[in-house]
């Protein structure tokens, strides 16, 4: 290797020293110092509602980043009834009773007219072939009708207007299988206005262009997924690779569940899964603990608790041999390989972040030098621990595109060459401490921003039940030896345990 010059080192320094010695506020700090320890920095509470808070004074600039994340993703839908908790995503932007409305309580009238006329709709179209389509006619008229009244009444994009004019930067959601995230950053005098709307909108959100709401998602499926052969064959993927656990449904919903969501249903589930004792809120930035908890109190205390129904979750049975599907589309060749695995807090979860870092992690990893640079067998390969969820046991997936001429089967071979190795071959001391670096640096990334500890905090309290894994996580990875890495490999990355999607290019007629 060639010797670091002067500068160099001067430079590593300068960029490292700093990044360091916030590590070591956060994460490492001695137990004497427990004021400097990131454990006892954050401030959790848990009102009487239930809705847990954590809250972490972080004077690095006069701004405050807040996650909200309620423990309901697609896990929760019934059969038939997919893509619910994708569409309140939606819905929760469309206002509440006195935000979004220029009279509520003659808009309430219309709504009302529109549930009656919308249910009686879907009743009728659920008959298939037997619906009269006279009705239909008549009902879709009406409805239409009534939709244009209402938007008379109604204020489009309200709170997003309140949030973009007080400052608002990062304001989105998300849905996945396991949880649903808003997430918002804001100036340090705005606590009580995100307070106020989002206690709002957890409490009176209203279901404004409900039905119409239903074709945008279905819109949007059309665009993201059945466009897409990528994103297509994914979903392919899960099904095939899940029979029985939920992880197998998409988020988005299939499209004739979303065209027929029921409102009614839909109310029923955001009501109870997004009530206070299934939500976790996290704030962090430029904040007054003490009085950012006063505010949360005032506007969150209130709202009632929801009695939250077992969940029945069916486990999904040992796979008992490989499995194969393929997509034919008018796309280049694509390839998905996926192990089923345990989920956190399993030790083998974390020897599948290492494995994930060691494989694909950077120009060096073992896949990128391999299969990339050195073979060109391969345009682009990556790892992903942890799919589709996090909190049910899930895959370990390879997602990989064959560079031109090869073929996806060459790729295919050449990665489960590679899975070999990981069985037969330790892990080199070298190579074991450059992804504990990687671990290292990320974790000093996270820290160093207010969304990036908000959002660490809240998922790690919502779907491990406690906030503390961020520091945990590392302490495991770093006990983690190559014999540890050898026995995950040949337990799980095995032929019977796997399956494989390809895109296949569909020979023009």
């Amino acid at each position: 290797m060639k010797p670091m010059s002067l500068i160099d080192k001067r430079t590593l320094l300068r960029t490292w020293l700093p990044l360091l010695a916030l590590m070591a506020t956060f994460v490492f700090a001695p137990s004497s110092a427990p004021a400097c320890d990131l454990e006892k920095k954050v401030r959790k509470y848990e009102l009487e509602n239930g809705l847990v808070v954590l809250l972490l004074e972080r004077h690095v600039n006069p701004t405050v980043s807040f996650y909200i994340r309620h423990r309901v993703g697609a896990l929760e839908e019934g059969e038939g009834l997919t893509g619910t908790a994708h569409l309140l995503e939606h819905m929760l932007f469309k206002g509440t009773k006195t935000i979004g409305t220029k009279d509520y309580r003659r808009e309430k009238k219309v709504l009302d007219e529109i549930r009656k006329t919308g249910n009686a709709l879907d009743l009728e179209r659920l008959k298939g072939e037997q619906a009269d389509k006279k009705t239909v006619e008549r009902l879709s008229a009406e409805l239409r009708e009534l939709q244009t009244r209402a938007k008379g009444l109604m204020v489009d994009n309200e709170i997003d207007r309140l949030y973009t004019e007080n400052g608002a930067v990062d304001l989105n959601a998300s849905t996945g299988q396991d949880l649903t995230t808003y997430h918002v950053s804001l100036p340090a005098n705005k606590v009580e206005l995100w307070a106020r709307i989002e206690s709002d909108r957890m409490e009176n959100t209203v279901f404004r262009e409900f039905y119409s709401e239903r074709d945008v998602v279905n819109e949007e499926r059309r665009q993201t997924v059945e466009s897409v052969p990528k994103r297509k064959l994914m979903e392919l993927f899960l099904a095939t690779a899940f029979k029985a656990h939920p992880y197998r449904r998409p988020i988005i919903g299939w499209p004739s569940d979303v065209s027929s969501l029921p409102i009614d249903y839909v109310e029923r589930f955001f009501k109870t899964y997004h009530a206070p004792n299934n939500t976790v809120i996290a704030v962090v930035g430029d904040i007054d603990p003490a009085a950012t908890l006063k505010v949360v109190k005032k506007y969150f205390g209130a709202i009632g608790r929801a009695p939250l129904p077992p969940l029945r979750v069916t486990t999904e049975p040992p796979q008992a041999g490989e499995r194969r599907v393929e997509l034919l589309a008018d796309a280049n060749p694509y390839l998905l390989i996926g192990y089923h695995k345990p989920a956190l807090p399993a030790f083998d979860d974390y020897v599948f972040d290492v494995i994930d870092a060691l494989l694909t992690r950077g120009r060096t990893s073992r896949l990128y030098r391999a299969l990339v640079e050195e073979r060109g067998l391969a345009e682009s390969i990556d790892t992903a621990n942890g799919f589709p969820g996090s909190k049910y046991p899930n895959l370990f997936v390879f997602m990989a595109a064959p560079r031109h001429p090869h073929t996806a089967k060459e790729l295919e071979d050449a990665i489960y060459e590679e899975i070999e190795k990981l069985k037969r071959e330790p892990v080199t001391a070298r190579e074991l401490e450059k992804v504990l670096n990687q671990f290292r640096a990320d974790l000093v990334r996270d820290l160093d921003s207010n969304r990036g500890l908000a959002s660490k905090l809240s998922y790690y309290e919502a779907i491990a039940g406690d906030f503390r894994y961020i520091t945990g996580h590392l302490q495991v990875v770093e006990s983690i030896r190559p014999e540890d890495i050898m026995k995950t490999a040949r337990t799980y990355l095995t032929s019977e345990n796997r399956t494989v999607a390809t895109v296949v290019r569909k020979e023009k007629p």
